[in-house]
């Protein structure tokens, strides 16, 4: 019943020798201990030699201490790929497989083959068979083409084929297994299939050309065949749900030819044989155009790969192909229609960008040269530039992605390419086992408006939970398009499932003509942030309030930062006495730049009348002293208030105010008998540091009333760099 948690502390301290970062958040020293000990002596930060207690031949740092890691990056070189899938650190490899949720890139530069196929085999055997189910990339400022796609494609579930592993000498001891397994019950299969067809021979030829015929003919070819083709192209769905997935794919871009297949010797699949009759091909036709309106059928060549074992080939080939004129231009390319926001396509929102249409791609990915294995629910990319190809690539990936549950896009510096992305989610929505409930996308530069971009997802993902469009500037060709576009305003948005969306402007006009719909359609809405938007006229705020008192009942918590309230008191108090709203944030609004002392009295009397509001953000409002010591009477003996968090940062706080504040407050708390919820009081970059010792006493009066964070800031450092700016 003893906690071995000052034990783990203390260890930290004797080999880490370094300030936890966040150690007031860490819960399981232990936990934290063991998995940056792992990481430390991988990275070679940590030398195990030079602690007594570690420097033993009999003690493996990595095989000890893997089973408690949850989270791995790697970082640079990617050196960290290669010793962990050495020989030596196979059952390191083993243990990560079952213990890693996330796996992290970070800073990566370019590598050579060697380390390439390591990385390989390092994602083949965490991700496909193992427990992986976050890969997050972090500032790539120039990436490497081929590395970049190459992650993707495997957290995607897709690895290419051929008669081994494209990256080893022998084939994968699992996929063996699996393989075995499944041929096992593909035989018993066929065997029922042969029994099926000699019962049904007995009908006569007469029945051949009758509708019943061409109707069995049909599910032939959408049925056996297509596994059978899926059989022999792709080694099989390595879980389950993927089951499904794998044969729509398999029946809509892998084409049923064995003379595809690396390795040549599979033998001709039944479809093969049906379509040799002309009736036939007719019906698989019917068939192809009917999967092409459900998701992106790019037609290929079906020439092989010149060299089966060329990573480079694996991601260019394709591109090669189309653009030596392979591809039957007269075909029709359903599938890429049905892959871009068409306005041609029912209920689409938006028109289609060339960007998703361009032939020659060098990112399409190839399903006819790849396995489909386990993939991960969370993919995030943070500051990684993404081409016009590897955003085709990504939305090629992301339009049978099914597991994908999360999404995260931020300063890609996407463009146009938000087009070719956004064609991949719309295919992705069209599978009914479609898991997307998180999406983030931030940039640099809108090539849309943010209202029209929100309108476009949700009008294809109605069971989204979160949706965050965050965007910091407008793109100067984009400066005078209308905030409306027709092909995305006149969409039905379907009532949706969402519970929190976050918009963050680049000083666009907040109207709510567009924003209503929206709401409406959002009866969960539980969290809405409005982020640095601009109010056309001074009636929009109310509209706005009105919309979400009518359509979004269970609303807890709303924020606004950067958006100028100065002129809006009455919609302010409004707010603040919504008796069903928990949080509310005016961050940086300008509260006080034009109010009155009555103004600030009128806030305290409200928020005192209020017992649902359980939190009040109030950074960058120009507080001041004054004002501070005035919200104390919020926690006064004839408040009913259940304020539990009050964050005042940025507010031009100094000691002697805090001070003083802290003696109202206590006084109001003796008055109470000690009966009193607040909780939390945050006070980042405040002038605390003007005077040290009084700002000392006052943290100390606080700390013993409630939780207090604040930070040790340079307020002069602060203003010097705010002049420089200037």
């Amino acid at each position: 019943g003893l906690s071995t948690q000052p034990i783990w502390r203390k260890l930290w301290d004797d080999v880490m020798k370094t300030r936890p970062p966040n150690s007031e958040n860490i819960t399981c020293w232990r936990k934290k201990f063991l998995e940056t000990f792992f990481s430390n002596v991988l990275h070679g930060v940590l030398d195990v030699s030079s602690d007594w207690r570690l420097n033993d031949h009999h003690f493996s740092p990595l095989l000890h201490s893997s089973p408690h890691v949850s989270q791995l990056t790697l970082c640079n070189m990617l050196q960290d790929a290669v010793e962990l899938t050495a020989e030596h650190n196979q059952k390191v490899l083993e243990n990560l497989a079952g213990s890693l949720r996330i796996l992290k890139f970070q800073h990566l530069l370019s590598s050579d083959q060697s380390i390439r196929r390591s990385l390989v085999l390092l994602l083949h055997r965490l991700i496909h068979h193992g427990s992986v189910s976050q890969v997050s990339m972090y500032s790539w400022p120039v990436p490497d083409t081929v590395l970049l796609i190459l992650i993707l494609s495997m957290s995607a579930g897709f690895w290419r084929s051929g008669n081994a592993l494209a990256y080893h000498s022998s084939p994968c001891g699992l996929c063996r297994e699996e393989d075995k397994a499944q041929s096992q019950e593909s035989a018993q299969e066929q065997a029922e299939r042969g029994r099926y067809n000699e019962r049904e021979s007995g009908n006569g030829d007469n029945q051949k050309g009758s509708p019943r015929a061409l109707e069995e003919a049909d599910a032939e070819v959408n049925g056996y065949g297509a596994e059978a083709c899926l059989n022999s192209v792709l080694s099989g769905p390595r879980s389950p749900p993927l089951r499904n997935q794998a044969r729509e794919e398999a029946s809509s871009e892998v084409p049923c030819d064995h003379s595809s297949i690396q390795g040549g010797s599979s033998p001709c699949c039944v479809s093969d044989q049906l379509l040799c009759h002309p009736v036939l091909r007719k019906t698989r036709r019917r068939m192809k155009s009917a999967v092409g309106k459900k998701r992106r059928c790019l037609r290929r060549s079906r020439g092989p790969y010149a060299d089966p074992e060329d990573l480079y080939d694996f991601v260019f080939t394709v591109a090669k192909e189309d653009n030596s004129g392979l591809v039957d231009k007269n075909s029709t390319t359903e599938g890429e229609n049905a892959g871009n926001w068409t306005s041609s396509s029912p209920g689409s929102p938006c028109t289609g960008h060339a960007g998703c249409k361009k032939r020659g791609s060098a990112g399409i990915f190839s399903l006819k040269a790849t396995h489909r294995f386990r993939s991960v629910s969370t993919l995030e990319l943070f500051s990684i530039p993404l081409t016009g190809e590897t955003c085709r690539t990504l939305s090629n990936l992301l339009s049978s992605w099914v597991s994908l549950e999360n999404l995260v896009l931020s300063y890609n510096d996407l463009g146009a390419n938000i087009f070719c992305i956004l064609s991949g989610l719309r295919a992705l929505s069209r599978h009914s086992d479609c898991h997307l409930r998180v999406v983030r996308v931030s940039d640099v530069f809108s090539h849309m408006p943010c209202m029209e971009l929100v309108r476009c997802v949700l009008s294809a993902f109605p069971q989204l939970h979160t949706l965050s469009v965050s965007f910091d500037l407008k793109n100067q060709l984009e400066g005078n398009k209308p905030e409306g576009n027709p092909s995305c305003s006149e969409v039905e948005i379907p009532e949706s499932c969402l519970e929190q969306l976050e918009i963050r402007f680049p000083r666009e006009p907040l109207h709510t003509t567009f924003l209503l719909p929206v709401l409406k359609a959002s009866k969960s809405l539980q969290q809405l942030s409005l982020d640095s938007a601009t109010l056309p006229c001074s009636q929009q705020l109310g509209l706005l309030l009105e919309a979400l008192k009518e359509c979004n009942p269970a609303l807890k918590k709303l924020s606004f930062h950067d958006v100028n309230l100065a002129e809006h008191q009455k919609e302010v108090l409004v707010l603040l006495q919504d008796p069903v709203l928990q949080e509310i944030t005016f961050s940086f609004c300008r509260l006080f730049e034009s109010s009155t002392t009555e103004f600030l009295s009128e806030i305290i009397n409200t928020v005192k009348r209020n017992s649902s509001l359980k939190s009040l953000k109030l950074p960058g409002n120009r507080l001041g002293n004054h004002r501070l010591v005035a919200l104390a009477d919020i926690f006064s003996e004839d408040s009913s208030s259940s304020l539990c968090q009050l964050d005042v940062s940025s507010n031009c706080i100094k000691p002697d105010g805090l001070l003083e504040f802290t003696k109202k407050l206590e006084g109001h708390i003796q008055q109470r008998g000690g009966q009193i919820q607040f909780t939390h009081l945050r006070l980042f970059q405040n002038w605390l540091d003007q005077d040290a010792e009084t700002a000392q006493e006052a943290l100390r009066r606080l700390k013993a009333v409630c939780s207090v964070v604040n930070d040790s800031w340079d307020s002069s450092q602060a203003f010097a760099d705010y002049i420089s700016v200037m």
